[in-house]
């Protein structure tokens, strides 16, 4: 869209339309991401952008959306940087592991969320987000490349590698099946 030739009511609505297909999503991407006191302020920040830069949002309402996700992204960096932290993207895994009984009586239900609840924080910040970008966020590998500010051939990488390595967390090799790394005479692992 031109700003030059487009009125301020064509303007206007152009950014209702973008605010009202994004913001509850948009929302839930940010309270993932800092304590929900903050979230708000920070989806405002991201709309001020949206607004201002109005000519720069794609025209496909789900291409809009990712654009203001990464927006968002890059606001939340920014503010970390402000506040002198240099720690990555920290996914809140609150609305993932609310209600343990959700699950019913299945035990293997339960072990299962517990485990992913308890190998999380042991994931990169980069296994973190590409996994809630995709998981939690609902975001094609189009999308969440638009994001990160990176193809969808590495972003299908980034997102294969924190899956292998969460699955690694979640279900670990017992030691005592894993090869030792010798080989026999005859050539066979030990």
């Amino acid at each position: 869209m031109d700003s030059t030739t487009s009125s301020p009511q064509e303007r206007e609505q152009r950014f209702r339309e973008v605010y009202d297909a994004s913001y509850v999503d948009l929302l839930r991407f940010v309270r993932r991401r800092v304590h929900p006191t903050r979230a708000e302020d920070v989806v405002g920040d991201v709309m001020l952008v949206a607004w201002r830069r109005l000519d720069d949002v794609p025209a496909d309402l789900s291409s809009a959306r990712a654009w203001l996700f990464g927006v968002a992204r890059h606001t939340l960096q920014n503010a970390r940087r402000r506040d002198d932290r240099h720690d990555a993207v920290a996914v809140r895994l609150a609305e993932v592991r609310h209600d343990l009984a959700d699950v019913g009586d299945h035990p293997d239900l339960v072990a299962h969320r517990a485990d992913i609840a308890a190998a999380w924080p042991l994931l990169s910040a980069l296994h973190q987000e590409a996994i809630a970008l995709s998981v939690l966020d609902g975001l094609s590998a189009p999308e969440a490349a638009t994001v990160l500010g990176i193809s969808p051939t590495a972003f299908r990488l980034r997102l294969s590698r924190a899956r292998r390595v969460l699955r690694r967390l979640v279900d670990p090799i017992p030691t005592d099946d894993r090869p030792s790394g010798r080989l026999t005479h005859d050539g066979s692992p030990r």
